[in-house]
């Protein structure tokens, strides 16, 4: 952990407030040099030879890390204060956001987990005429190339690479592991005089390689292909890109660390129950095709993963959490840059949260040929957009921030973003979430500048899980409020019953996966615990009367963490024993059905078995004359006495 922070104002273009710093994060801070990186190495070799230093600066951090490297120390943390405080139109106010800035530095996020993908090189190349020989060519000192030709042009002569004819029926896998079908698949025949010849066409041949590189120029054969590793596309027009795509294939070979983006939780899933379908919300949202159901649950393929985030934000459970980094350490930095904030002397901070490269590179730019960010707006890296969901959001509201501000990606969808950004200002009441979708470097600050404002609370911690997270921050920023309305699709909300219809079969409480829905064993009641409800429509989907709809809210009350009756009877009483059994009404309904209308309740002592418990109603049918339990006449019992008074033509044993 760093104890001491090295200061530097890049050649005097940015000021920096020590002693705000140092007293908003207790780190002990150097004298603030001008250029460490130049004329002051020695100053910087001396602090990273005491170790536990961290460095105020994003743009040399490769000089840094080399010469702690011939120092042979731990290469220091970094912080970047320049692009993200210092270069600004309201630099000499960026004291408490410089010191927010180096507080969030100091947290040790943990690193994912990782998987090993082995790629061996081999690799199928997709395309058409001369162009895909060529290409071939460039690549088969270095790959196993496969050409899957498209037309009837002559194959070269050239043996380093493969050459078959078909077309691929399907593809699945990634990086070290892609597998294809192929119809009408044709072998090049090498032997012979003249031009090659091909064999007779296949169907539904399969194969199995490690790279795939599409020169078609026409649909992809995954969906989301640029978040899909291992496969390369470049348009067969653009020269220019088919030899960077190739260029890129020709490095896939090795050993690879494949990141796990999240982490799952099977027995928190609430896909499925008995075969009713119920949440679909990460597979409507997955743009890779990752997730697939399996049973009562989803399955993750790590492989096919890109890591956008978009399923954790959406599921209603914490079946499906982001894990590189947790969302647990996004909640302590949104708290930790707030906290900071305020007590060096800052009012009511506002968020910008923005990816590592497209967001980054905007910073970077409006601050070096721009106005830079606003003294009050702090930004948020995050490695997934559309991770950042409505609690992350709410979360940070609570905390002390008066906005957030989503600068979007050329590459992020859009759908996640847009749909928490609406759930979390109805969680807030008001319009506190923008997503910021500008591309000019000019037009960032434009938007941010003149746009200060008040906390909406009073600093509430984010502690728990992404739901309750969400609802101690909803119920901070709205403490007047009992029921909040929510968009529809939200996972929170109330199970509406209509007790007309409702039958009490409890057909509902069987199959939800939360909880919510329960019973009580000593008389005819449903029950509802509204803050457990996933409103993932199990309940609705399964009840034979539709007597369930599901209403998207917030309900804030202390009665939402109880359970409440949402539908109960008069029990019916065994006109045997008396014991409590079933419901009045269904029964009487049943009975009232049954009598005299079917030929097995023609007897009035068959529907008295109808108003009967389980007990009594075995006893009735035990010793009721036709007694379904009871078998035929049993045969006699043969004896000794039977066989030594028979006659011996008689006897089986002569």
């Amino acid at each position: 952990m760093p104890k001491k922070i090295l200061l530097c104002d890049c050649l005097g273009s940015q000021s920096l407030d020590a002693e705000k710093i140092a007293a908003a994060t207790g780190l002990e801070t150097s004298r603030v040099h001008t250029k460490l990186c130049q004329g002051e190495t020695e100053a910087a070799a001396k602090a990273l030879g005491q170790g536990d230093t961290l460095v105020a600066c994003g743009q040399e951090t490769a000089f840094f890390e080399m010469l702690a490297e011939e120092l042979g120390v731990e290469p220091p943390a970094f912080v970047d204060l320049r692009d993200r405080a210092g270069w600004s139109d309201e630099a000499d106010e960026a004291g408490p956001k410089q010191a927010a800035l180096a507080a969030e530095a100091l947290i040790e996020v943990p690193l994912p987990g990782t998987r090993d993908v082995i790629s061996e090189g081999t690799c199928l190349l997709i395309g058409s005429g001369d162009l895909a020989f060529e290409t071939a060519a460039t690549l088969a000192d270095r790959l196993a190339v496969t050409v899957l030709q498209g037309d009837e042009t002559e194959p070269p002569a050239d043996r380093r690479f493969d050459v078959v004819r078909g077309r691929i029926r399907k593809a699945h896998g990634a990086l070290g592991d892609f597998g294809v079908t192929i119809d009408g698949f044709r072998q090049l025949l090498p032997g012979g005089r003249g031009a090659f010849t091909f064999d007779e066409p296949v169907d539904g041949a399969a194969s199995s390689c490690d790279i795939i590189l599409d020169l078609t120029g026409g649909t992809s054969l995954f969906p989301a292909p640029e978040k899909r590793e291992g496969y390369l596309r470049a348009d067969p027009g653009r020269p220019v890109e088919v030899v960077r795509q190739a260029a890129l294939a020709a490095e896939m070979v090795g050993t690879f660390e494949k990141p796990l983006y999240v982490r799952t939780e099977p027995a928190l899933c609430a896909h499925s129950r008995a075969g009713q379908t119920g949440c679909t919300r990460c597979l409507d949202i997955c743009p890779t095709g990752a997730i697939q159901p399996e049973g009562e649950h989803v399955r993750v393929d790590p492989m096919i993963c890109a890591g956008c985030g978009a399923c954790s934000a959406l599921c209603p459970s914490g079946a499906i959490t982001y894990d590189a980094p947790p969302v647990s350490s996004v909640f302590r930095r949104l708290e930790t840059l707030a906290r900071t904030f305020r007590r060096a002397g800052g009012a009511a901070p506002r968020l910008l949260v923005h990816d590592a490269d497209h967001g980054a590179e905007m910073i970077r730019l409006a601050a070096r040929f721009g106005r830079g960010l606003p003294a009050d707006v702090i930004p948020f890296e995050t490695t997934a957009l559309a991770g950042f969901g409505h609690a992350e959001m709410v979360a940070a509201l609570a905390a002390g921030f008066s906005r957030v501000d989503m600068l979007m990606s050329p590459r992020t969808e859009r759908d996640t973003p847009e749909r928490e950004t609406a759930l979390a200002n109805a969680l807030t009441g008001q319009d506190a979430v923008r997503l910021l979708d500008v591309a000019d470097p000019d037009a960032l600050p434009e938007a941010l500048y003149g746009g200060a404002s008040p906390a909406l609370c009073a600093p509430a911690l984010p502690m728990g899980t992404r739901r309750q997270v969400a609802r101690v921050a909803a119920k901070a920023l709205q403490p007047d409020a009992e029921i909040v309305d929510l968009p529809q699709g939200a996972p929170y909300g109330a199970v509406l019953v209509d007790t007309d219809a409702c039958t009490l079969c409890l057909s509902c409480v069987s199959l939800c996966p939360s909880g919510a829905l329960g019973d009580n064993p000593d008389k005819p009641q449903l029950l509802f615990q509204e803050d457990a409800c996933l409103q993932c429509g199990l309940c609705e989907n399964i009840c034979p009367e539709n007597a369930i709809a599901l209403e998207p809210r917030m309900n804030l009350t202390d009665g939402a963490l109880s359970q409440q009756v949402l539908n109960e009877e008069e029990p019916f009483a065994c006109i045997e024993c008396g014991a409590l059994f079933g419901v009045k009404s269904t029964v009487d309904r049943i009975t009232e059905k049954l009598a005299g209308n079917h030929a097995m309740f023609s007897n009035p002592d068959a529907i008295r078995m109808i108003q009967m418990c389980d007990d009594c109603r075995v006893q009735a049918q035990f010793h009721s004359q036709n007694n379904p339990f009871q078998g035929g006449e049993r045969p006699r019992v043969r004896t000794t006495e039977d066989y030594m008074g028979e006659s011996p033509s008689k006897r089986r044993d002569h």
